[in-house]
């Protein structure tokens, strides 16, 4: 008989709550106001480390639940929900010691509440759950290793000179954080796996109304 604590032989996931990866998500989540004081009192370098923690641990708990067979239904839930809260906790520190600028902020907000707010309007309306695919996490990963340059601040290298717009650090003259590169990688992988996510969850959603108006 099978337990119903473990993720079952045809790839779903378990019920289970009090699982390792979950605990990992759980104190990622607990180290996002802690980086936020860090921040916001001058401490850049234990504020880079903290976020660097909460950032690479995400990987550790994805691969301990894979290799455990220890993926659950919160856990699919509760990880991703804390790469968009880090993320987000992320471009408001930067924001606030003024490293970013406001457009960027701006998308990747707007990427964040979208992917957060409509992956729960799906679950509950239509029971739909899009599956993260790899190249969101590389734009993850990306945009977290942009973001940890930009915290610690050095070193600072000469921006490109190719534009005088001051919104654009790294394509203008002045200096800038090496983090602002990968910054600008991860915002183009973002925003094309947002694309396809949106394209994903209409298939799905169409695919739920028929199911539903087959069994009526």
């Amino acid at each position: 008989m099978r337990s119903t604590g473990a993720k079952s032989k045809n790839g779903q996931a378990s019920n289970r709550i009090f699982t390792v990866p979950n605990l990992i998500s759980v104190i990622r989540l607990c180290l996002v106001p802690i980086f936020l004081v860090l921040l916001l009192n001058g401490y850049d370098l234990m504020a880079t480390f903290l976020y660097a923690l909460a950032a690479g641990t995400d990987w550790i708990d994805g691969q301990i639940a894979r290799r455990t067979n220890a993926v659950s239904k919160l856990g699919q839930l509760l990880d991703p929900a804390v790469d968009r809260i880090l993320m987000i906790a992320g471009v408001a520190g930067l924001f606030l010691v003024g490293r970013l600028p406001l457009w960027i902020i701006v998308v990747v907000l707007a990427r964040d509440l979208l992917l957060l707010v409509g992956g729960a309007i799906l679950i509950k309306l239509y029971r739909v759950r899009v599956a993260v695919v790899y190249p969101g996490k590389v734009a993850t990963t990306l945009l977290f290793v942009g973001f940890a340059g930009l915290l610690l601040n050095w070193p600072l290298v000469q921006g490109l000179g190719l534009v005088d717009a001051a919104w654009l650090p790294g394509l203008n003259a002045g200096a800038c954080s090496w983090g602002i590169w990968f910054v600008y990688a991860g915002l183009v992988l973002a925003l094309l796996t947002t694309v396809y996510y949106c394209a994903s969850a209409l298939s799905q959603v169409r695919r739920a109304r028929e199911r539903e108006a087959g069994a009526r």
